[in-house]
Parts: structure tokens; sequence; C-alpha cells
């Protein structure tokens, strides 16, 4: 049961982040910044991990002050977040 946890996905502020992108076709960093009540350093590192791990994608527009990163979650993120989904709910609901 365990085994299906996702160590990437399952540290708090990474997961807290996959739940806004599932749920959003595209997500910008200022809106996750402050809707997660990061700093910027802190959500760019986690960020950046779940990229690495090819779960979401990241986008950037314009220069400077102006610019703007935003984020998509991969059809492999969508997976790892269902599949970490379930195995969170099935290690709640506890034996059966």
């Amino acid at each position: 049961m365990i085994d299906g946890l996702d160590p990437i996905i399952h540290a708090p502020k990474r997961l807290a982040a996959m739940a806004v992108l599932a749920n959003a076709t595209t997500v910008t960093f200022r809106f996750l910044k402050d809707y997660l009540e990061l700093a910027d350093s802190d959500l760019s590192k986690h960020m950046s991990a779940l990229e690495t791990a090819g779960y979401i994608t990241t986008t950037k527009s314009g220069h400077g002050r102006g610019a703007t990163t935003t984020y998509r979650m991969t059809k492999a993120g969508e997976r790892a977040y269902t599949a970490h989904r379930e195995a969170l709910r099935a290690l709640l609901d506890g034996p059966q």
C-alpha cells in the first residue's frame, strides 16, 4: 500500500501544487505562489522537482518584470497524481 505513494508528489507543497494543476488547464507562477502562500524560491524549487520528474511542463513568456511563467500537468503527471491519490485513499481508509 505504501509502495503506491509517489515520493515526488507526496511532499505537501508539491501535492498541493498538483491538486491545483489537476483542476486547471494551466496555472501561473503568481497564482500558485499566492494561493499556496509560498516564497518565490520555495515554489520554484518544488516546481522544478515536478518538472524534472516529467509531471509538469513550464512555459515562460515575456522578459523582465512582465514575464509570466505558466505550468501545465502532463499526462504522466495526471497518471502519477491519480495513482498517488488512490494510494493515499487506501492508506487512510485502512484495511477493509
